[in-house]
C-alpha cells in the first residue's frame, strides 16, 4: 500500500439517539444515529404485522388492483 494516501482509521463511538452506544472502526472520531438495531421496530419485534399488511392493501387501492388479479 502507499503511504501517505490512505484516511486515518479511528476506533470510533456511535451514539443513538435512544441512548445506546457501541464501538465500530470509522474515518471519523464519533458518530450519532437516529435508529439503531435497538430501537428499531423491525429489529425489536414492535412493527405490527397488521401495519404492514395495510400498506400493501393501501398501495393495491390506490393503483385499482385486485388481489385475485395479482398472481
Amino acid at each position: 500500500m502507499k503511504k501517505g494516501i490512505h484516511p486515518e482509521v479511528y476506533d470510533c463511538t456511535v451514539t443513538c439517539a435512544c441512548g445506546e452506544t457501541f464501538k465500530v472502526q470509522s474515518t471519523k472520531p464519533e458518530i450519532s444515529v437516529e435508529v439503531c438495531s435497538k430501537c428499531h421496530p423491525f429489529y425489536t419485534g414492535k412493527q405490527s404485522r397488521a401495519s404492514r399488511t395495510g400498506r400493501v392493501d393501501k398501495f393495491n387501492k390506490k393503483y385499482g388492483l385486485d388481489s385475485k388479479e395479482v398472481a
